[in-house]
């Protein structure tokens, strides 16, 4: 399989580019970290050696979403439009095959530039399904998190360097705030069953968690060992996040890697070879 892969130097778009690459053939990267970008895809053209492609992997996108309220064009320029470019791209090159990478946020009551922008790739996939032929994965993920020096400061990478530099670990929220945490590997793996079983999984949307839902206070009492500080909810932010997964576990998904054990591996990944990111 010939595949693109868009975000391929953030955390999950890393990950998940080691294991294609095991099996697969990636024939191009987009990434910012790399000098190319969604919004100038059409700069780019594929070569007689990057031809009959067969899949686009989108997972570049502006992730920060209290950012994005702060100025809503991050998130349009580059989830919304870095989409449509995308299947654009997909269009023009006959890449019958896209997997978007949504948001779990999206199932929630409240809605930001951020969720908005996530809906709209959603919906893009459906009409260019509709339209063009290109079969489609909506993925939405929930808090991943794994050994790896994330730019988008994801809250577990935050509150490791944070309880290793002596410094608060935040919550915007209450003592009973919640998330649905997922480390990288589990999730990778749930992206890996989804496409070995693309027949029956195309066309459809996915929440994939760990299935490990925490109050963030207890995460900070009982993990890092840190009573945490509570500042008012950011805007339009949700509170309570529990994912459901019974989608997934129709194709054998059992994620494996509790938080206690995804913590420690982050933790010792800072104390080693991330350690020049502390400072």
């Amino acid at each position: 399989m010939k595949y693109i892969i868009s975000g391929s130097k953030g955390l999950i778009g890393e990950a998940l580019k080691k294991r294609l690459d095991k099996k697969h053939e990636c024939v191009l990267e987009i990434d910012q970290r790399l000098g190319s970008n969604l919004l100038s895809l059409d700069s780019i053209k594929l070569t007689p050696t990057t031809q009959n492609t067969d899949i686009f992997f989108h997972l570049a996108a502006w992730c920060k979403i209290n950012e994005g309220t702060e100025n809503p064009s991050l998130p349009h320029l580059n989830n919304a439009n870095g989409t449509f470019n995308a299947l654009e791209f997909c269009r023009k090159n006959d890449i019958n095959k896209f997997v978007y990478m949504s948001s779990s946020r999206v199932l929630s009551e409240e809605e930001n530039p951020y969720t908005a922008s996530k809906k709209y790739g959603e919906h893009l996939c459906e009409a260019y399904r509709q339209c063009y032929g290109i079969d489609f994965l909506v993925i939405r993920p929930s808090t991943v998190y794994g050994e790896h020096h994330d730019l988008t400061t994801r809250l577990l990478t935050k509150w490791a360097i944070n309880s290793l530099t002596n410094k608060p670990l935040v919550i915007y929220g209450d003592k009973d705030k919640t998330l649905d945490f997922t480390h990288v590997d589990d999730f990778v793996d749930g992206i890996e069953l989804l496409i070995n079983n693309w027949g029956k999984a195309k066309n459809k949307s996915f929440d994939i968690c760990g299935n490990d839902c925490r109050k963030l206070s207890d995460v900070a009492k009982y993990i890092f060992h840190k009573e945490p500080v509570f500042k008012e909810p950011e805007i339009a932010q949700p509170q309570r996040v529990k994912v459901d997964i019974s989608k997934m576990r129709e194709f054998g998904f059992d994620p494996k890697i509790k938080l206690e054990e995804g913590v420690e591996r982050l933790i010792e990944f800072y104390e080693t070879e991330g350690k020049k990111w502390l400072s």
